[in-house]
This record gives C-alpha cells, structure tokens and sequence, in this order.
C-alpha cells in the first residue's frame, strides 16, 4: 500500500512538472481574443459568448478562438488574458471618450507571468478614428497618451522591461488604416517586438468567423515557424 502511495505522489509530481515546464501565454487584447468565462478580470467587456448572436458571428465554443487553437497546437498553456472588447491601445475612445480604465496601457501590467506575450490591438485604435499624434519614445505626458503613436510607444517600452525574458508579439489586424499599420510596425522594430501581419481575415460583423480564428491561428503559427 504504502508503495503504491508513493508510485501516485511520483506520477502526480512528474505531471505537475510536465505542465509547468510548458510555456505560458498570456493575451492583451479587445474583442477578437474575448471569450465567456476566460477573460482576466471577468468584468471586462465581451464579443464572443457561448450563446451568440447569430448575426454577430458564427463562434460558439473557446476552443474556435484563435488563441485556443494556438496554445492547444504548441502545447503551450493559457497563463492570462485580458481583453476588452472595444479597447483601444491609447486612452482615446470611441465618439472621442476617455477609455483610460479600459485601454491597453492600463491593463499592460496585468498578465501574469508569462513566457509568451501575444498584443493583438490597434483595430479599435483605427475604427474610433483616435489621434494619430507623433513618435515620442519618453518622458511621455498624460496628453500624448490620448494618441496612437505616442500610447504604443510607451506600452512596447514599458513592457519589454516589466517582463524580461518574455517573448513579445504583436498581432496585427487586417483592413487597418495605414497609418496605424505603419506606427505598430516602426515601434516593433524600435522596442524589439515582433509584429505579424494578418491578410485575408475571414470575418462577420468586422470580426473573425470560426473560419477567421482559424486563419489567424494558422497564421501566427506559420510566422512563429520563421
């Protein structure tokens, strides 16, 4: 009996080994990397729900999300992931309200400890039309984080310093204006941060269907391949 304790205390350690020995992923994202019940805090705003709205999109189950598919596929597991539907990287909403409680620079601490970062924002950032602004690369005002250019600066910096050691990619949607596509990819490039470049995003109601999250999905995964 007492062997038999002791083969079940090995074989439960070798498997929490295993699973920490994984790599962990975290998300800061908006709506395309929502899901009911696995978004860090709960209380963050939500696109898709395992009740949906047929007109609104075709996903149903986590496991059609993109990151899901992702993490399962590298066998990987999901650390944290913390996005808002509707977010914006800077502070500059929608009909130019003030989104400082929800926006990516003020959740961008907010991820746990992960081996793995993947940013996937900048849609909402180019439908709500926020300010563009200019390049500022410190000593940042509470002002110029109300534009676009000056918030991802300040967000790739700070991040790359908060999380050392971690991997950091930055996803980028389709169909985005060029101006956005431009600043995401010049401070990638200045900070060391990977962006990858979707094309070709299936999508209903300006976000991705089953078959999108499985475009980008496969897409990352091609990219990580590189």
């Amino acid at each position: 009996m007492k062997r038999l304790i002791v083969i079940i205390a090995i074989v439960a350690s070798l498997a929490s080994m295993s699973a920490q020995s994984r790599k962990g992923v975290s998300i800061l994202g908006d709506s395309y990397s929502t899901f009911q019940g696995f978004v860090t805090p709960d209380s963050n705003f939500l696109w898709y729900f395992t009740v949906p709205n047929p007109e609104l999109t075709d996903v149903n189950a986590v496991t059609q999300t993109w990151w899901h598919r992702l993490i399962k596929d590298q066998g990987w597991r999901l650390c944290l992931n913390n996005s808002f539907s509707g977010s914006t990287i800077c502070n500059t909403g929608y009909n130019g309200e003030d989104y400082s409680g929800r926006s990516f620079i003020a959740r961008m601490k907010n991820l746990g400890s992960p081996d793995i970062i993947f940013i996937f924002g900048g849609t909402n950032d180019s439908w709500a039309n926020a300010p563009i602004g200019e390049y500022v690369y410190d000593n940042w005002t509470p002002q110029q984080l109300y534009s676009v250019k000056p918030a991802i600066a300040y967000m790739l910096s700070t991040m790359v310093d908060y999380y050392p050691g971690t991997d950091i990619y930055f996803i980028i949607n389709s169909e985005l204006k060029p101006e956005i596509n431009e600043s995401i990819t010049s401070l990638c490039e200045r900070y060391g941060v990977t962006p990858i470049m979707l094309h070709d995003i299936d999508k209903k109601a300006g976000h991705p269907s089953i078959k999108g999250m499985e475009q980008i999905a496969e897409q990352v995964k091609q990219h990580l391949k590189q």
